[in-house]
């Protein structure tokens, strides 16, 4: 093996590592990577080609698991953790990557299971790959209906209870579309410091560091980068001219339409990306309470804030099903309650959290987002507005929260989500509720809706 071989394998084996953890034990890939990144022993060519094979195969994993059905005598939750996702990875790089000739990355693959289980398991790995070889690119996608709908799931890389979830959620036709768009990474968007920069001078700024990029299509701030590089090696960062946020997640705080001089309560805060942009929005006079339970994020919209220049911050470390500590109940002029939430419009950028939720999550969140909710309107004065958000695209966590929000609660009127947005964003709706679509506008999945409290 030569020394560009050698540097292939150890990063199989280091995104291997990271699927396994993933695999075993729900852990986020985005942190698992970071560290990996971080100790500096990859040069910048190997360090794409982690990120490549980790979130590729993750994206992927329900049709690589397909694919290797008919191939294993058991059942592949039966097979060890490791070779299970070196037969994944391996898979994708075959089927979805064309860098390395097939038989160097089964070669490749065969070492490396050697390696960690010995002769036996080397030669199972090798005979799974080259009989998936010879009759995978053969084998055609499943259509969809009731009796082929797990193969239909399997095939475009998505459990089948979210499959079922989002058949009810939306027209059939957008169904293909929105699996597709959900395998595809996300771009890099970036919101400009209003307070500091301006797109234009942003864009210019990035243009003279050689960095592609272009105006955001629906944020007035944003920013999406086409060039693949860090966010904290651009020119700009250290100087606080943008902070790295979804074009989707940007449209809240327009929504929210907050004013200099008010008091404003971000109730589920961290990390910071909407409450700084409130501050920004105020013009950095006033007040953001941004409430958190997580001390450690709460210490990352301390520092946000801090690089982005922001003094009109405050902390609160408190739960806010139970709700905020007295000293900070005086009534708000406006209220965000961006709730935790299951993340399922966010897959671009996570794609393990699809493997790693279930329908019970849905269910729990949404009892808890009811909580913060109600909790968090009582401390909104009569005419104040509460906007209601969260990154994901399931019913029982968006329009069912407010509308059960509303039934309990006659003196809070919806108001259109259209009229607060940026002009060029007024089409991302469905009825009076704020929602962006991977399929329809290249983002995050986002939902909102803007409330009033009329009396």
């Amino acid at each position: 093996m030569n020394a560009s071989d050698s540097r292939t394998a150890n990063v199989r084996e280091i995104a291997t590592r990271i699927l396994v953890a993933v695999d075993t034990r729900k852990a986020f890939a985005d942190r698992l990577l970071d560290r990996a990144l971080e100790s500096g022993t990859l040069p910048a060519r190997d360090r794409a080609l982690l990120s490549e094979l980790t979130y590729g195969t993750l994206r992927w994993r329900g049709r690589l698991d397909w694919l290797l059905r008919g191939h294993l005598k058991r059942d592949l939750a039966r097979t060890s953790p490791f070779v299970r996702n070196l037969l994944r990875l391996t898979l994708y790089q075959l089927f979805f990557l064309d860098r390395v000739p097939d038989y160097a990355a089964v070669n490749e693959a065969v070492a490396l299971a050697k390696t960690r289980g010995g002769v036996k398991s080397g030669g199972f790995v090798n005979a799974v790959l080259r009989g998936v070889l010879r009759e995978g690119r053969r084998k055609p996608p499943p259509e969809l209906s009731r009796e082929t709908l797990s193969e239909f799931a399997s095939y475009w890389s998505h459990p089948l209870w979210l499959v079922e979830l989002w058949q009810d959620y939306f027209a059939p036709e957008e169904l293909v579309p929105l699996l597709e768009a959900d395998n595809r990474a996300a771009p890099l968007a970036l919101r400009a410091q209003r307070l500091k920069t301006t797109v234009d001078d942003l864009l210019s700024l990035l243009a003279e560091s050689g960095v592609e990029a272009r105006p955001s299509l629906w944020s007035t701030q944003g920013v999406v980068v086409l060039s693949r590089r860090p966010p904290d090696q651009l020119p700009g960062f250290d100087e606080g001219l943008f902070f790295v946020q979804g074009e989707a997640s940007q449209l809240i705080g327009f929504l929210l339409d907050p004013r200099p001089g008010e008091r404003i309560l971000d109730a589920c805060a961290a990390p910071g990306g909407k409450t700084t942009h409130i501050a920004e929005l105020i013009e950095d006079r006033g007040t953001v309470v941004a409430a958190d339970l997580s001390a450690a994020g709460l210490e990352r919209v301390r520092r946000n804030a801090r690089r982005l220049r922001l003094t009109s911050i405050r902390t609160v470390c408190c739960d806010m099903t139970a709700g905020l500590p007295e000293a900070e109940r005086e009534p708000y002029d406006r209220i965000l309650v961006d709730a935790p939430c299951s993340g399922l419009g966010t897959l671009r950028s996570h794609p393990e959290i699809k493997w790693n939720r279930a329908p019970a999550d849905i269910a729990r969140l949404s009892r808890t987002q009811r909580k913060i909710l109600k909790c968090s309107a009582g401390y909104l004065r009569t005419g104040g507005v509460l906007v209601y958000s969260t990154c994901t695209l399931a019913r029982p966590e968006n329009e069912d929260v407010v509308e059960g929000f509303l039934r309990q609660h006659p003196e809070f009127v919806l108001e259109e989500a259209a009229g607060y947005l940026p002009e060029k964003a007024r089409a991302l709706v469905r009825g009076p509720y704020f929602l962006a679509l991977p399929h329809r506008h290249d983002t995050d999945g986002f939902f909102a809706a803007r409330m009033r409290k009329a009396r």
